[in-house]
């Protein structure tokens, strides 16, 4: 069974990171990914009861964890005794510090000792109390760095440096916490745009009722500037929808009776009812939560390596301020006590929190501003795919162009006339969802009865009996004959009866009005090349792709030709980005570095695909480019930034130059400055 719990009251990334680990370890869990800007746990599991040893495995790593049922909310109360005794220990800190600068004197050490130690204890119990358990445990963490080097402080003589870093430390963990809990609430957000409730009317009467009760069939009521809870079709009411939360598009929908409307869409100014189309579960709104939480189980690289480098780097740390306490007092190179305090201030700034916490963050916040624009993408290794993409490929018919095909010419052949060979073409395509398809049905005047074994001939059509004989309607593959003159180098559909033609069927398809745009905005963000993969004939796709700017093209292409070009390209060392949006592009979305679904149509793609541009418009594309390579910008800045003023505070410690304050400030101080940094991408303007 698939679990989903959060873990309350978990604030250290690396703490999350060994819980992960050690669930991930224990024999009977599976699929374990847990998801720090939300405290989301997600697992598989066959257990009887597993939230019960989760919460054992989370107290034995880090006290004060609630693990909380997915039906359930954990009560959070402010403790106000703890922020009394913070803001006295706060005031009795200034004041040791006063006295220390102002007066000295053998007299007033003794009261600077006294207010430092009271200040000390005051504002930082629970650090120590946690140092102390998880020295015991043999864990050697940051509250257990901090213990120590205040300690040392005290021993060394240093009661106000002591005090002040316990301060620093405290307070700057406060702000930390503030400064992710802002995150998570926006990133939070997004759920707002599933109603968890639905008004059902039956017989005249309206009753509000939980939205997951709603059975398919059942009739609503959205009343003026509310959600629409379930997917449905309009069968009284206008009005106008607001789409921007799911597809990124500020224009509001004009909807009537009959349209077709999505969960999750704000209703305007008029009354609707609607008859459901889906259930809860499978309903837009919740399909879109579903695919943002599912992503933080696909991490970057990035991530799985900032996962690995936390694991060795602290060991290593411990290693070096070990050598730099021991060796150079044994050199004759200064005294023990002035290097141990220097292997303190190396340790209290190693601590790894500002990358571990960071990374992960920018990963989902990135994943979050995708989503406010309509781009859903699955993991961060797909957003990771995405900013590296440089070669863009891209499927024709409604894709590039609008898909909304119409028959423009029917050729007729063996006595048959237009109107027999449409409605014959239209019967063999009966349950085709392809957009050709759909175009013959609608030009189709009469509904032709009696066709049976439907069947789909994979890169060439469709196939039904009709009277005794095969009926066939695709492309000219189905031929055994030369394609007629007049339809040489044409995009024609033919239908093929007992073997012979019977009759072509011509289409045409309308280029996308932002498509010309957005293979140029791709050229100008660096892409390298920008590639057509089409089954149509030459002719239609040489003439699309002139028309929007296309590096190349390939023509005539089965759904395994499709495939073997994109693996070429990536064998020549390409990251490849495929944008589809049928059933037939599946294997190609699957097969590509980052596969994009065009709209949130056919399930298949969707399922197949990495990335869902769920308006289906391309102009979201180079938005989620931008939103990637931003993401990932943000990222390596963070790692950056956090190494470097560890690496300056460490090397000044070597030198005995730093003090504990500043290594307090090269831990949380940047942990909060990274954190910031990280949230910044949920407001990112595209």
């Amino acid at each position: 069974m698939k679990y989903t719990c959060t873990l309350e009251n978990l604030d250290c990334a690396h703490c999350a990171q060994k819980i992960e680990q050690k669930i991930a370890d224990t024999d009977g869990f599976e699929s374990v990914s847990f998801n720090f800007a939300t405290k989301t746990l997600r697992f598989e599991s066959e257990k009887d009861d597993p939230l019960t040893e989760i919460q054992s495995i989370c107290d034995s790593l880090e006290e004060g964890v609630t693990v909380v049922g997915d039906n359930k909310k954990a009560v959070e109360s402010g403790n106000t005794v703890e922020r009394i005794m913070l803001f006295s220990g706060i005031a009795l800190g200034i004041a040791a510090l006063i006295l220390h600068l102002i007066l000295r004197s053998h007299a007033t050490d003794y009261i600077v000792l006294g207010l430092s130690a009271a200040a000390t204890l005051l504002a930082g119990w629970k650090v120590f109390v946690k140092g102390l358990k998880n020295l015991i445990k043999f864990r050697i963490e940051e509250t257990v760095l901090m213990m120590v080097a205040v300690i040392a402080a005290f021993i060394l003589g240093e009661y106000v440096e002591g005090a002040m870093v316990t301060l620093l430390f405290t307070v700057g963990e406060l702000i930390e916490d503030y400064a992710v809990d802002k995150s998570r609430r926006s990133i939070e957000q997004l759920s707002k745009i599933r109603p968890d409730s639905a008004t059902l009317y039956l017989d005249g009467i309206e009753k509000t009722v939980p939205a997951e009760s709603v059975r398919t069939g059942s009739v609503i009521t959205v009343k003026p500037h509310e959600r629409i809870p379930l997917d449905g079709i309009i069968i009284d009411g206008s009005s106008t929808i607001d789409n921007s939360a799911l597809t990124g598009e500020s224009l509001p929908q004009s909807v009537a009776e009959y349209s077709e409307v999505l969960s999750g869409g704000i209703n305007g100014d008029g009354l609707l009812r609607i008859e459901t189309t889906k259930e809860f579960s499978e309903s837009t709104a919740a399909r879109i939560l579903r695919l943002v939480e599912d992503a933080a189980a696909n991490k970057g690289k990035q991530e799985k390596f900032i996962s690995r480098f936390a694991s060795v780097y602290t060991p290593a740390v411990i290693g070096i301020s070990l050598l730099i306490a021991a060796l150079p007092p044994l050199l004759g190179l200064g005294s023990f006590s002035q290097w141990i305090y220097n292997a303190l201030v190396v340790l209290v700034a190693s601590c790894p929190c500002a990358i571990v916490i960071s990374v992960p963050l920018s990963y989902y916040s990135g994943i979050g501003a995708a989503s406010k624009n309509g781009v859903l993408i699955k993991g961060g290794n797909y957003l990771e795919a995405l900013a590296k993409a440089d070669v863009f490929a891209f499927d024709k018919t409604g894709t590039l162009t609008k898909g909304d095909l119409t028959v423009s010419r029917v050729y007729t052949y063996g006595g048959y006339g237009e109107d027999e060979v449409l409605s014959l073409a239209a019967a063999c395509e009966k349950y085709s969802v392809h957009p050709i398809a759909q175009a013959i049905k609608e030009s189709a005047q009469a509904e032709i009865k009696g066709l049976s074994d439907y069947k789909e001939i994979a890169g060439r059509g469709t196939c039904a009996v009709f009277n005794g004989k095969k009926l066939a309607c695709g492309n000219e593959r189905l031929l055994s004959c030369p394609v007629p003159a007049e339809l040489k180098d044409r995009p024609a559909v033919y239908l093929v009866y007992d073997g012979e033609l019977v009759g072509a069927i011509e289409l045409s398809d309308a280029v996308r009005d932002e498509a010309k745009g957005v293979i140029s905005g791709l050229k100008k963000l660096g892409a390298q090349k920008t590639v057509m993969l089409t089954g149509d004939k030459k002719s239609a796709a040489h003439s699309v792709s002139k028309k929007i700017g296309i590096d190349s093209y390939y023509s005539e292409l089965l759904p395994d030709q499709k495939l073997e070009k994109i693996n070429a390209i990536k064998r020549d060392g390409h990251t490849v980005c495929f944008v589809g949006d049928g059933i037939n592009d599946a294997p190609v979305l699957a097969a590509s570095d980052c596969g994009a679904a065009m709209g949130l149509g056919s399930e298949a793609a969707i399922e197949s695909s990495d990335i869902v541009l769920s308006s289906g418009n391309l102009t979201q594309l180079p938005k989620a480019v931008r939103i990637a390579r931003a993401t990932m910008r943000t990222i390596k800045g963070n790692i950056i930034l956090a190494l470097a003023v560890k690496a300056a505070v460490i090397i000044l410690a070597c030198f005995g130059l730093a003090a504990i304050w500043m290594s307090v400030v090269a831990d949380t101080g940047v942990c909060v400055i990274c954190v910031l940094i990280a949230a910044r991408l949920l407001k990112y303007k595209t």
